[in-house]
């Protein structure tokens, strides 16, 4: 997958109850974002990030969308808990995962485990990948991808 590519689409559960497809957000630019794991200190920060930016980003004609292997329930408690005003999709089976080419080896306390690499999609109103982020560093990346949109 290249810049300048079709993203690629899919459907997925979401925690607001309904599937959702990439191809539904025509129109609008999607930030989609993948994460590890829900409830976790980065994941916690990345995602209170973009909260605090929600409407700066939907200003931009901009939605969010966060995705991890977590199942609903667990998505429904981080919701819950931080008052995310996002969506956050499943994706146990990680077939988007696999798509967008973010399991990667890992190391976790010594041992080599496969897993989510924090990684940023976003796409344009046509579904045209524009820019991608891998390996991100929590710090400062919702900024950056504002910056992005705004150009």
């Amino acid at each position: 997958m290249n810049i300048g590519d079709m993203a690629p689409d899919f459907e997925l559960p979401g925690s607001d109850g309904k599937t959702h497809k990439l191809s539904d957000y025509r129109g609008k630019k999607v930030i989609l974002y993948f994460y590890p794991k829900d409830n976790t200190p980065g994941c916690t920060t990345e995602a209170c990030d973009f909260r605090d930016n929600f409407k700066t980003i939907g200003d931009l004609n901009t939605i969010i969308l966060g995705i991890s292997k977590d199942n609903l329930n667990s998505h429904n408690k981080f919701i819950e808990k931080f008052n995310l005003p996002f969506v956050l999709l499943s994706d146990e089976d990680k077939t988007v995962c696999s798509l967008y080419d973010v399991i990667k080896e890992k190391n976790m306390y010594g041992k080599k485990v496969m897993g989510i690499e924090r990684s940023t999609f976003l796409i344009d109103e046509n579904g045209l990948l524009i820019k991608e982020y891998r390996k991100v560093k929590v710090k400062g990346h919702v900024e950056a991808i504002i910056e992005e949109l705004k150009k």
